[in-house]
């Protein structure tokens, strides 16, 4: 077949050489554009991600199309209309980072319990002083997971290891789920007022859009913290703010900042595209969250591990894989 790759990383290139030894292969680290796509026509399966989007015409200047892998969970960038009338078929990367944001969530906790960032600023200053550094422990705390999906579920199980109490609150109970791994299931009130720490878990929509806001942030204890790598207008910034300077809440870690750039799939940050259109730098260089003892913050790399990037490479080679050999898997469009 007559594959293209678009918006290709060189390391990944070899990589599908290898996958496809048989196949007529095309790289490119630029995108697919109504401008360029004539000069693909002969493609019958392009790979692409997010910034090559797939309009009707686009789709029309490439008659032999049958399928369209996006290296994505998300698929907005896709005219799913034409795609039907074409019967073009569309897979995409359904997850990849589950365990991988799990673990970096886990990273931010145990940071905030061990008070590791102190830790390491101070020996790297020369002094071995115990002062203000004492943590506690994971063991017998109770962890409030709110959305309990994919990388929620990885956060239980972590969070057994530890054991910890745990309690979830989301939209859809998985009640084997939770007799499975010994969680109980409450209001989103109950987590909030009765853990000792707080993790967020959920999509961005309209119904989680501030879903931790003044309100909700009162009902905290003031002993708890809260971890957010999910999204960040998932947490109104300024409430937050102003109960940590209040002290009413003990601290917080975000992987994520409500005043980054939109963003349709994470790995987008890895791009040098991204990096030309945003600068996440500038816009938090003065932000007060920063500033504070109490608060960590890391630059949106939850998601950020070899394995992952792998994974995504691993699903695309099956999508297409499978696709030669008449079936369909991952598919967006039925």
């Amino acid at each position: 077949m007559k594959i293209g790759f678009f918006e290709i990383e060189p390391w990944e290139r070899k990589i599908l050489q290898n996958a496809f030894p048989h196949d007529s292969l095309f790289f490119s680290s630029g995108k697919l554009t109504v401008q360029n796509a004539a000069k693909y026509k002969h493609l019958d399966v392009i790979s692409i991600f997010v910034y090559s989007e797939i309009t009707e015409q686009v789709c029309s200047k490439l008659p032999k199309l049958k399928l369209i892998v996006t290296r994505s969970t998300g698929f907005n960038h896709i005219d799913m209309d034409v795609c039907r009338k074409r019967k073009i078929v569309v897979s995409n990367i359904p997850v990849y980072g589950e365990n991988t944001v799990a673990e970096h969530t886990f990273a931010l906790i145990l940071a905030l319990s061990r008070k590791l960032v102190a830790c390491v600023e101070r020996t790297k200053s020369g002094s071995f002083d115990l002062d203000g550094l004492r943590g506690f422990d994971l063991k017998g705390k109770t962890l409030g997971v709110v959305g309990c999906g994919s990388i929620g579920e990885h956060v239980v199980k972590i969070a057994k290891g530890f054991d910890m109490h745990i309690l979830v609150f989301d939209v859809y109970k998985k009640t084997s789920l939770a007799k499975k791994f010994g969680f109980r299931y409450a209001s989103l009130d109950k987590v909030l007022a009765t853990s000792d720490i707080i993790t967020l878990h959920v999509p961005l929509n309209t119904h989680t859009h501030h879903l931790i806001d003044s309100t909700k942030l009162t009902l905290l204890k003031k002993t708890a913290f809260l971890v957010n790598t999910s999204r960040g207008e998932v947490i109104d910034t300024n409430a937050l703010l102003n109960v940590l300077q209040k002290k009413n809440i003990a601290g917080a870690a975000l992987d994520v900042l409500e005043e980054e750039c939109t963003i349709m799939e994470e790995t987008e940050l890895l791009k040098k595209s991204f990096k030309g259109k945003c600068d996440i730098k500038t816009l938090i260089a003065n932000h007060a969250l920063l500033k504070m003892s109490n608060v960590i913050v890391t630059p949106h790399n939850a998601f950020n591990t070899n394995e992952a990037l792998q994974r995504i490479l691993n699903t695309t080679i099956m999508n297409i894989t499978q696709f030669k050999k008449g079936k369909k898997v991952n598919v967006v469009q039925l």
